[in-house]
């Protein structure tokens, strides 16, 4: 349909805001409360405009075929003027020393619209400031814009934030001398305050993404605060490190003081509008080792042990860029080295085969299509720990969607289940997920291979869900699946009917990456699961010779210290930079001394594979930024072909193995808490967490044990002493055991699997 917007005639879909339409056609319209993707507030009502001789709030008001819009009439430039000047009753002017100065949403438009007097006034009141933890509050620099309330509900899924009342009455005689919009933004923010929606700390898990939103100071990172202003800081693009959205993110640097010009990481930002990112990525920054120094002996100790044979084998980790995974693929074949990386083992070994049965050489859904989607399916994934990122994004589509869908996993979590009443969550037996698949076959599948229908004639599993009744009236679908897959004891055929369910159903299907560049790693190395006899190099993991950021025969740099590129869930391919130099080595330095020759890490980017869909893109020649429309400009997208499937699925069956618990056992789970994906993130001074088993209450009354008790996890003889903590959003008899702790070796416990069941001990009886 066509719209003008003064007048200029432009393109829109039926039912579109008028905002986000002038937004995405370059046309300003001010807005203090609105975020791209959220239910609409009305509180700031700055974004008015004329349309068709009457006036409306273009965040709200929805385009119609061949509306006549202005956006900036002398009568809604008046109104605006009046609005503006409330917002500045009472607001401390001190803009120099407020941590929001120089990018103040408020200090702008006030510029902008023009506000040379002040025309209204009321007494102010005392308003103390508020420490939530890696949070700060200050209710007197706060305009009660709720922004961070409506990205806390509308993308982030917790709602831990609300409007609160503190008790201040607006004289009346102001609602006669004040224009009605004025008054009515006047009034609000006078009445109220933001607090947090249940007692009086905030109890969330700290993404941060309120500070992000936040258009003035009254949110910040209590780190951050009063450290710097931001026309000091130098601003550094890249992507996350901890996880696989690789979200866009910045590094604000700038040096520490003027005797150490050395440079420092002050914050971590976003494009708030497009791109959340999690916790990790916003307060897990410097995680890198300043000490790093060139070691000249053990360099060439490392370069002759490769040479001449001794290191047969480079352990390493997801956490490294596509340029280094290359490199580890060419010295794999000049010196025909193994490359362990069991994570990246599974995933590659689960990617490959559902491939084989879908058609696709990579999975077909991401955020986009996510966003986008009316019903969504999530399996496998204990997701707002595995993907932080991908449960906003459902959430956001559950919200602004009104789509339905499905949360399969063992353990209960109590915050998944508030994200939408049409969003069931279904509790299964730990390693029972051959069934969830087959229960989408069986409801979605058509034209599927004829045994796999047969098998399909005698299941009956619903889970007890009305599917007709939930999935009445959808029509975009989105399967999402995570680590528990890949580490299933029958993820060939998980796999396989993955496959199957992205090619005979109306199921796009992605799989969650479980490290940050585990599926540029599963493209570009040729792993092996077998450890050749001779010695190892560990790349940030453990070996007779190690290269690591700590604790490391050689230094090596951080993800922060680096350029280079990752390969998100989104099969894209992005750009990161460093934000901080490094004095130690780089991968590519080991390179060159062994023969593979690039003068930088980069130049590699260029020759990533193309037969498995990289473009050979430049470095520099790569962008990493959102437009106005929320369209991603970041780096590319992987070329995904199509082939013809297998279609024999029967022979991949087979009888599992049955979970039966013991009366003094405990089912765990491996997970991470939120914030804390990886030991580099536990590096991080805001971040770094001593390991703790996370569990219930539930089954800290089954085991009679109180908060931060000792208790001995045993397995086969092996033994693991721990303390307990609450994790009050777990539901049911659940448990959960990080390994982002390297100082504790989990291995053992789970043996490689997701899950594992171990006897209980309390550590007072051992």
């Amino acid at each position: 349909m066509k719209i003008t917007i003064n007048d200029q005639i432009l393109e829109a879909n039926e039912g579109e805001s008028i905002l986000n339409i002038a937004r995405a056609n370059g046309i300003y319209i001010p807005a203090l409360c609105y975020l791209s993707g959220c239910s609409p507030t009305l509180a700031c009502r700055l974004c008015m405009v004329e349309a068709n001789g009457k006036v409306v709030y273009s965040c709200n008001a929805k385009a119609k075929e061949d509306m006549q819009i202005y956006t900036n009439t002398p009568e809604i430039a008046a109104e605006r003027n009046a609005i503006m000047q409330t917002y500045c009753v009472n607001h401390p002017l001190q803009c120099g020393v407020c941590d929001k100065s120089g990018e103040c949403e408020l200090q702008n438009l006030t510029a902008h619209l023009r506000v040379k007097e002040q025309s209204f006034a009321i007494t102010d009141t005392h308003k103390p400031h508020k420490k939530w933890g890696l949070i700060n509050y200050d209710p007197a620099l706060c305009v009660v814009c709720e922004r961070c309330v409506t990205v806390c509900k509308d993308k982030i899924g917790e709602s831990a934030l609300k409007t609160v009342p503190r008790g201040v009455e607006v004289p009346k005689e102001l609602k006669e001398s004040m224009p009605k919009d004025a008054y009515a933004v006047f009034s609000k923010m006078q009445k109220s305050l933001i607090g947090p929606s249940a007692g009086e700390n905030l109890d969330c898990s700290f993404c941060g993404e309120c500070i992000s939103v936040c258009p003035v100071g009254a949110l910040v990172s209590s780190n951050f605060q009063y450290s710097s202003n931001i026309w000091e800081l130098s601003r550094v693009p890249a992507a996350n490190p901890h996880q696989s959205d690789c979200e866009l993110i910045f590094y604000d640097v700038k040096e520490k003081s003027t005797s150490d010009r050395s440079k420092q990481i002050y914050r971590v930002s976003n494009d708030f509008h497009f791109g959340e990112i999690s916790g990790a990525a916003r307060f897990g920054y410097d995680f890198h080792n300043e000490n790093a120094r060139k070691n000249e002996t053990k360099f060439n100790e490392f370069i002759s042990n490769l040479k001449n044979g001794n290191i047969k084998n480079i352990k390493f980790n997801s956490f490294i860029t596509n340029e280094e995974a290359l490199i580890l693929e060419r010295l794999r074949e000049k010196f025909d080295l193994n490359l362990l990386n069991d994570e990246a083992f599974k995933f590659q070994n689960f990617l490959n085969i559902f491939s084989e049965f879908s058609g696709l050489s990579s999975y077909n859904a991401d955020y986009e299509s996510l966003k986008n989607s009316d019903f969504i399916i999530s399996a496998g994934s204990f997701l707002r720990h595995e993907s932080p990122v991908t449960s906003y994004k459902l959430n956001n589509a559950l919200k602004m969607n009104k789509a339905a869908g499905i949360y399969f996993h063992h353990i209960a979590d109590e915050v998944v289940k508030k994200f939408s009443k049409n969003f069931a969550c279904v509790s299964y037996e730990a390693g029972d997920l051959e069934q969830i698949l087959l229960f989408v076959l069986k409801n979605w599948g058509e034209n599927l291979p004829a045994a796999l229908q047969a098998r399909l004639e005698k299941f009956e599993e619903s889970f007890g869900l009305e599917v007709a009744t939930l999935s009445e009236g959808k029509a975009k679908f989105t399967l999402i699946l995570g680590s528990d897959f890949y580490a299933h004891e029958n993820a060939n055929l998980l796999a396989a009917l993955a496959g199957v369910i992205a090619r005979t159903t109306p199921f796009r299907v992605m799989l969650i990456p479980p490290r940050t560049n585990s599926l540029g790693v599963a493209k570009i190395c040729t792993l092996s699961h077998e450890k050749k006899s001779g010695k190892t190099l560990g790349y940030n993991e453990m070996g007779e010779f190690k290269f690591s950021i700590f604790e490391g025969d050689l230094d090596a740099g951080a993800l922060n210290q680096q350029e280079g590129t990752f390969t998100s869930i989104n099969n894209e391919v992005v750009p990161t930079n460093a934000a901080l130099a490094h004095n130690g080595y780089f991968l590519n330095d080991i390179a060159n001394a062994l023969g593979l020759v690039a003068k930088n890490t980069i130049d590699y980017t260029a020759q990533l594979p193309k037969e498995k869909g990289y473009r050979g893109v430049k470095f520099d020649d790569l962008e990493n930024f959102y437009a106005n429309d929320g369209t991603s400009h970041r780096g590319y997208k992987l070329e995904i072909s199509n082939f013809t499937p297998k279609e024999d699925i029967e022979p991949l069956f087979k009888e599992k193995n049955e979970l039966n618990l013991k009366e003094d056992e405990a089912l765990i789970s491996l997970a991470n808490p939120i914030n804390l994906p990886s030991f580099f993130a536990n590096y991080a001074s805001q971040t770094a967490k001593r390991a703790k088993l996370y569990a219930s209450s539930e089954f800290m009354a089954k085991f009679e044990i109180s908060q931060n008790e000792a208790v001995i996890l045993e397995k086969n003889g092996q033994k693991l002493a721990i303390c307990v903590e609450l994790d009050s959003e777990l539901g049911g008899v659940a448990a959960y055991l990080g390994d982002y702790d390297d100082k504790l070796d989990v291995s053992a416990i789970f043996e490689g699997k997701s899950f594992a069941s171990v006897k209980i001990i309390k550590a007072e009886n051992e």
